[in-house]
């Protein structure tokens, strides 16, 4: 029998990273607990110069540790994500992982070959068994994927009858504010989710031609993204209501303790005695991607700076896209609030 070092598969230091599709093989990256806490996302960018292993998709599966419980932050991006994972990752009792590619793999896969849903339940099934491999025993994992996967989240949160699920969000001038101070990468971003989005389907429901789509700002374009994913978190929220709650990250920033508590509790996950060494500790006080000092004060500051500065394009958005939301249906605060 392989020992762990040789298996990837029954190790977690060896994280699943990638699926290629064409060898039906997975990449596995070798990644030490304490450099998962490090960086913001689990890509190359962050984890350049890793050790790989690679393995045929049914030999890793079958090589697989018992799986672990696994829960999901679904997020809309600039919301407190990667903090609030980061948060979660208590040796003992969780297991965070922030944004693993290989399940950005599967909308790659999804969008070149258009297979059938089963086909991409299956791989969503399995993505999740290779990603549920604690490092300690009787930890969960707490998955956040990228929000590109949201129009995923229903097969996923299916999928795992046992999970709970976070639906983290921004208010919508905040998400604005967000993208405007980022500058042109900012814009492009928000672009490309609304791109993304349409590839799934998310946007057909506002009518809007694709002429009507080019003549979009940049804000409008991200407001429209926005919009989109608000209302897939509210279908999300009724649909599973017993599983399902939502978040703005105004609250989680203003009252972190009861945010984490009330999330242990809906998760399972213990921390009730690990409260203020989480609160006081890197998560909250520490820039989630730059690592940086940062608090509650400092985001404040940001976030009014970035409003200040775009205040009139953002007000002018806001509104259009409130009346959208409107003559849609699509609310503006979701139902199923944490706390």
């Amino acid at each position: 029998m392989s020992s762990p070092v040789h298996n990837p598969a029954k190790d977690p230091i060896w994280l699943a990273h990638r699926y290629d599709e064409q060898a039906d093989l997975i990449h596995f990256l070798r990644v030490e607990r304490d450099e998962h806490r490090s960086v913001p996302f689990l890509t190359d960018e962050y984890l350049p110069g890793r050790q790989v292993r690679s393995m045929p998709r049914a030999e890793a599966l079958h090589h697989l540790p018992p799986a672990a419980p696994v829960h999901f932050i679904f997020h809309s991006a600039f919301c407190c994500s990667t903090l609030l994972v980061r948060a979660l990752d208590v040796p003992g009792h969780a297991m965070g992982l922030s944004e693993p590619v290989l399940l950005n793999d599967i909308i790659g896969w999804r969008h070149r070959t258009k297979p059938d849903g089963r086909r991409v339940a299956g791989l969503i099934d399995q993505s999740l068994n290779l990603l549920g491999r604690p490092f300690g025993p009787g930890e969960a994992v707490v998955l956040k994927p990228s929000n590109l996967l949201n129009p995923l989240a229903p097969a996923m949160i299916a999928l795992r009858p046992q999970a709970r699920a976070l639906l983290l969000h921004a208010p919508l001038e905040t998400h604005l504010g967000s993208i405007a101070r980022k500058g042109m990468w900012g814009r492009l971003w928000g672009r490309d989710l609304l791109s993304k989005f349409l590839r799934e389907g998310g946007v057909i429901e506002f009518g809007l031609s694709i002429e009507d789509l080019l003549r979009l700002t940049d804000l409008q374009a991200a407001a429209l993204g926005w919009l989109a994913q608000h209302r897939l978190f509210t279908d999300l929220a009724r649909r599973f209501p017993d599983r399902v709650s939502t978040l703005n990250s105004d609250i989680l920033m203003r009252d972190p303790r009861t945010a984490i508590s009330a999330l242990s509790s809906q998760m399972g996950l213990g921390l009730e005695t690990q409260i203020d060494m989480i609160v006081n500790g890197p998560a909250f006080t520490r820039h989630s991607k730059s690592g940086g000092s940062f608090d509650a004060g400092s985001r404040d500051a940001e976030r009014a700076h970035g409003l200040e500065v775009h205040a009139e394009e953002i007000g002018m958005v806001a509104k259009w896209a409130a009346e959208l939301a409107r003559v849609h249906g699509i609310e503006m605060d979701l139902p199923r609030p944490l706390f």
